[in-house]
């Protein structure tokens, strides 16, 4: 690299969709739909991840109106992802959590 170029600094939107993705990718890591980096295991802990969403949620509602359509979209996209994953963790907390169905014996 020359002297005369300097490393370009990420744009705001830049740094806001990084912003967004890395709260996706911790809630992801969270619901145990990832591999945690440093500990290479797969670790669940729904708690946290209702905490990165609700985080995201809030981001969003403080940002209305002063976000550009692709940020906006970026954005509902990811937290539609991001329920419909953790809405499927709970249902699958609960049936296990239930257990196995009674078989039905016959008379």
């Amino acid at each position: 690299m020359n002297e005369s170029q300097e490393p370009q600094t990420p744009s705001k939107k830049d740094l806001f969709l990084g912003l967004v993705h890395s709260f996706q990718a911790a809630a992801m890591q969270q619901m145990g739909k990832t591999v945690n980096p440093f500990t290479e295991k797969v670790e669940r802990d729904l708690a946290q991840a209702r905490l990165s969403i609700d985080m995201l949620e809030m981001l969003q509602e403080r940002t209305s109106g002063n976000l550009t359509g692709e940020e906006s979209r970026f954005l509902s996209h990811v937290l539609t992802e991001l329920r419909l994953n953790f809405v499927a963790e709970v249902e699958e907390d609960q049936k296990a959590a239930s257990g196995p169905a009674p078989e039905k014996r016959e008379g």
